[in-house]
């Protein structure tokens, strides 16, 4: 939770930062009553911010349906009575009013404005902070505009999530920038809902406000150029869109079970307890446990800082899996994690690793890697726009999130090597592989020793 200097005397502006998810969410209060713009999964923080202050929240406010973290809206709204507000054009099925182009929201002495901003999505919004005197005081951009940055418009194509094209939407947030956005004035203070490493951007700031005078001066997206220059700039190197994406948007558009509630009803098992085997298993625990046993067939996904981000790229949202760790406040942690994209309903079940671990992983000589590559299979499991620079001559570039379905391309003449940007993925990936492929193929893990490669020159 990060305190922010107040627009006036009379407001309080706090925003709540997931460093895991990239995501800024916010508690506006004017006097004792409070308005919540985006929040989490867990409700919790933004209950403890009300009573602190002994106010009430009275509304929360959607600014699109999200896609990559699931909304604690319909909760907060059952447990509190607050009003959920989003764009008509959501269509959402949970109870609430619309909020669009003219319609305002009374909080305290202060008055919160609704303005449609497709782009990201077809039904983003932006919210306004006038305060008494009807002067603008602070946006609250949702995904529309990033410090830095703006949403990416690639989201929304499948049928399931709209069928919007990239192109269209591309078009819409050009005019939403345009006439909307770089209208107001200057001093008004931009309240993003994403920061630095969101998939919603890509080249997004580590600062996580400004104002929309320093960001029509100093944002790529905002200089003068035509339409089309526009749609080009920013459709060129997206990143990659994890599986989970469009099941939280359809999720969010419902609203999902209530955080704690849905943790608890996920099965705990014996650290014995037999395992389905079309199920897959997450194993949660630092590469170098793993390495030194582990289930057969078990994908090493650590617990890190972008845990939910790699579990919801590697698993499917229809998939099922077991989730494992070393100890039980390392499971508790995970789990809530994997709430945070929805996938709690996916889990099977969650168990303490057992003591009896059959299966191995080879050990990696790294000075052979270094002196012979070709004596390898090198797969560099990065993303595309990260291996244009590649660390090793004729490496298979096949990203982390499409290894599993890909798998069957990569050779197995020679003993594979797996690597990644900086150690993370490569554990993941090695998994995978050792998984997928037949057993006599020795599949290494090159790891943080990746950072003392030199990349090779791009000719």
């Amino acid at each position: 939770m990060s305190p922010l200097p107040s627009s006036t005397a009379s407001v309080q502006i706090q925003q709540f930062y997931d460093k895991g998810l990239s995501h800024a969410s916010y508690a506006i209060r004017s006097g004792r009553q409070v308005a919540i713009i985006d929040p989490a999964r867990d409700p919790q923080p933004y209950y403890d911010f009300a009573d602190e202050h002994d106010a009430r929240i009275i509304a929360v406010i959607e600014t699109h349906p999200h896609a990559d973290f699931v909304s604690s809206h319909l909760e907060i709204a059952e447990e509190t009575g607050a009003i959920i507000y989003c764009s008509k054009l959501v269509k959402a099925s949970y109870p609430h009013h619309p909020f669009d182009d003219g319609d305002r929201i009374t909080l305290g002495n202060m008055e919160l404005h609704a303005i449609n901003t497709p782009g990201h999505s077809p039904d983003s919004i932006c919210v306004l902070l006038m305060d008494e005197f009807a002067h603008t005081r602070a946006v609250f951009t949702g995904d529309t505009l990033f410090v830095g940055d703006v949403g990416r418009p690639d989201l929304r194509e499948d049928s399931a999530v709209g069928g919007h094209t990239r192109e269209d939407l591309a078009v819409d947030l050009y005019n939403s920038t345009r006439q909307k956005l770089m209208t107001l004035p200057p001093s008004t203070k931009v309240y993003p809902a994403h920061g630095p490493g969101s998939l919603c951007g890509k080249t997004t700031s580590t600062d996580l406000d400004s104002t929309i005078g320093k960001e029509v001066q100093t944002n790529y997206a905002l200089q003068p150029m035509s339409q089309d220059e526009f749609v080009k700039v920013l459709l060129e190197d997206q990143p990659f869109m994890p599986k989970y994406f469009g099941h939280d948007v359809v999720l969010n558009k419902q609203g999902a079970l209530p955080f704690e509630e849905s943790i608890r009803r996920v099965p705990r098992l014996q650290p014995d307890a037999p395992l389905d085997p079309s199920a897959l298993i997450i194993d949660t625990r630092p590469a170098e446990q793993f390495r030194a046993g582990h289930l057969p067939g078990a994908i090493n996904l650590m617990d890190g800082g972008k845990f939910e981000t790699w579990l919801g790229s590697v698993v499917g949202p229809k998939e099922q899996f077991y989730l494992l760790a070393d100890s039980q406040i390392a499971l508790d942690t995970v789990m809530r994690k994997t709430a945070k994209i929805g996938y709690e309903v996916n889990i099977k079940g969650a168990l303490i690793t057992p003591q009896q671990l059959p299966a191995t992983s080879p050990e990696t000589d790294v000075d052979h890697v270094r002196a012979r590559p070709e004596d390898f299979t090198i797969v560099d499991i990065r993303n595309r726009t990260e291996a244009q620079q590649p660390v090793f001559e004729n490496a298979l570039n096949i990203p982390l999130p499409e290894l599993r379905e890909r798998a069957h391309e990569v050779p197995t003449d020679k003993p594979v090597l797996v690597h990644c940007a900086g150690g993370y993925r490569s554990a993941a990936g090695a998994s995978i592989l050792d998984a997928a492929l037949p057993d006599h193929v020795p599949v290494h893990d090159l790891g943080e020793a990746i950072t003392t490669f030199q990349k090779q020159p791009v000719h």
